[in-house]
């Protein structure tokens, strides 16, 4: 049986999950997430745990098994705490700016990149000391969303290795290579 897949998911107080037509809605003080899940999987809520089964041990079943888990997990949490992502821009001038659901870059290119975040996400950004990196701090209840968004900030200038510079995640460790090195005599 899935590792995974067989974890019961405790739903915590104030979170409510219905289960109609193969489709899990769970509802929080953070919000509503839908995920349509598998015809052959069964999803049953009963004294506030919620539990995944499969029919048969197909790997397909298996695999099923414990994707739709995490999902389901995912949401729970996603709506009763919410998930937090944060980006740190490491280069000279580098910047962001966030106005509701306008972001505001400038990465070094000859303009500023304009991005419209979905109504899902919010961003703010902290004030940072005088020559420290400036930080964006991204908040949702949608996993996926959130990292779908994260990437997409991410690759409008990816860490180079050689300095560093570029959108990178705060924490996140990066391979640096070695510049050129002087001609040998």
């Amino acid at each position: 049986m899935s590792r995974i897949g067989k974890l019961p998911v405790s739903l915590p107080q104030g979170v409510s999950v219905s289960v109609d037509n193969n489709v899990v809605k769970v509802k929080g003080p953070k919000g509503e997430l839908c995920q349509k899940v598998d015809p052959d999987m069964e999803v049953s809520v009963e004294g506030g745990v919620l539990t995944v089964k499969r029919p048969t041990d197909q790997p397909r079943h298996r695999a099923m098994h414990g994707l739709y888990r995490a999902l389901i997990h995912n949401m729970v949490v996603g709506v009763s705490e919410g998930f937090q992502t944060s980006q740190e821009l490491v280069g000279v001038g580098y910047r962001v700016e966030a106005a509701g659901q306008l972001l505001k870059f400038s990465l070094g290119y000859s303009h500023d990149i304009y991005l419209q975040l979905p109504d899902e996400v919010t961003a703010e950004v902290p004030q940072v000391k005088k020559g420290a990196n400036p930080i964006l701090i991204l908040k949702s209840s949608d996993k996926q969303l959130l990292g779908m968004v994260a990437a997409k900030i991410r690759s409008l200038r990816k860490p180079e290795p050689y300095k560093g510079k570029g959108i990178k995640f705060t924490g996140e460790v990066l391979r640096r290579k070695a510049g050129k090195t002087a001609a040998a005599k």
